[in-house]
């Protein structure tokens, strides 16, 4: 299996996030032990009794799994859409609250950081 950058990681951590759920149980378990348990191919293929090469290929077919759901939904380019739009508004009452300092701003500012716990 290549190595992912960091970019790459985040990248799926967010799919997986998104679309994980949709995944088989089995799929879930090998997915999460390489990726979030930091374990080997080699582990995860003594951990199934599986050989390393079906652990490979299972985890290219999920990535592919899960852009196709990403492909079809978009929910994880709406989200990166979202949380840049209220980090935008973020900074700019921040801003006209250093200017001002209205109260009000304040829980405009916690309204806009909010918006995204809700993902």
């Amino acid at each position: 299996m290549s190595k992912k950058t960091a970019k790459d990681m985040a990248y799926n951590a967010l799919l997986y996030d998104f679309y994980g759920a949709l995944l088989t149980p089995h799929q879930q378990s090998v997915y999460e032990d390489v990726y979030f348990n930091d374990m080997s191919v080699t582990e995860v293929s003594k951990e199934y009794d599986i050989s390393r090469q079906a652990v490979s290929d299972l985890l290219k077919r999920i990535d592919k799994i899960l852009s196709g759901y990403e492909d079809k939904l978009g929910l994880v380019m709406k989200f990166r859409r979202a949380k840049e739009k209220v980090d935008d508004i973020s900074l700019m009452l921040k801003n006209v609250k250093s200017e001002y300092d209205v109260n009000e701003i304040d829980k405009i500012i916690d309204i806009a950081d909010s918006v995204l716990d809700e993902f």
